[in-house]
């Protein structure tokens, strides 16, 4: 399947769960809480490197376009509009990680999806922590091979980038087209890759910058991934509890509604 196919059918099947989340409200409340609760996660995990030091700018780039709870609706849409055109108007390595990103989107939109069809919504659970919620939804879903592939595509993002900033040009190119972008509608794309190329511009000029913050979040991940598949349960909840506790984002107003 060509790139152009893969970004259309991701935008497609994004695009039909949030039509699904619209026509059930308490599910769209679950998915909104699931987000939330997941960028508060990251920015707890990552408060360390969020607060300063040379790893500042790729942590809030990671936290704002990979691992945030906004709407994404809008980079999806200009995603399927030039779709067909970006394996000729683009070189391949900005093709391989639109590609990326879009496997990226909709392994998380499925995750997500399930994980708000497992949230605990008994009343006999209404007493439970966030924490204890998540850990109940994310067992309940399972499927760690695809948490496994969810982790391996963001370093696959990482390294594109990274990538993207020893092509000769590309920066002017991408300068140049600023304004025919935002005129043609594809504003939040364009500000992606910007945002992209600048960031990791910045880690490459450091010896083994990029190297070394893939590597951090690597670890860091994975051992989530194991102590939510593995941990006793009052550990991780401890744990997680913990993560929240060093993030600064507020917790979702939809939390409440979720029992």
């Amino acid at each position: 399947m060509d790139a152009a196919q893969i970004i259309r059918d991701a935008v497609t099947r994004v695009s039909q769960l949030r039509d699904i989340h619209a026509s059930d409200p308490e599910l769209s409340a679950r998915v909104t809480a699931v987000k939330a609760f997941q960028s508060r996660r990251f920015a707890g995990t990552y408060a360390d490197l969020l607060g300063g030091g040379p790893y500042r700018d790729a942590a809030r780039f990671f936290l704002e376009e990979l691992y945030s709870d906004k709407d994404y609706a809008d980079r999806d849409a200009q995603f399927g509009r030039i779709a067909g055109a970006l394996q000729t108007l683009f070189p391949k390595q900005v093709v391989a990680t639109a590609v990326s990103l879009a496997q990226l989107h909709i392994l998380t939109e499925e995750m997500d999806h399930a994980m708000a069809l497992s949230w605990p919504r008994t009343s006999a659970l209404a007493d439970m922590s966030p924490s204890a919620w998540y850990i109940s939804a994310w067992r309940a879903v399972g499927r760690r091979a695809e948490r496994n592939r969810q982790l391996q595509v963001v370093q696959e993002i990482g390294r594109e980038l990274a990538r993207l900033t020893r092509m000769p040009g590309l920066r002017l190119m991408l300068r140049m087209m600023r304004k025919p972008a935002h005129a043609a509608g594809l504003g939040s794309l364009q500000e992606f890759l910007e945002s992209g190329f600048d960031t990791f511009a910045g880690m490459s000029r450091r010896p083994n910058g990029v190297e070394t913050f893939l590597s951090i979040v690597d670890e860091r991940e994975s051992a989530l991934i194991d102590l939510l598949f593995e941990g006793e349960l009052v550990a991780c909840e401890t744990k997680l509890a913990a993560i929240l506790g060093r993030s600064h984002r507020p917790a979702a107003a939809t939390t409440g509604k979720m029992t």
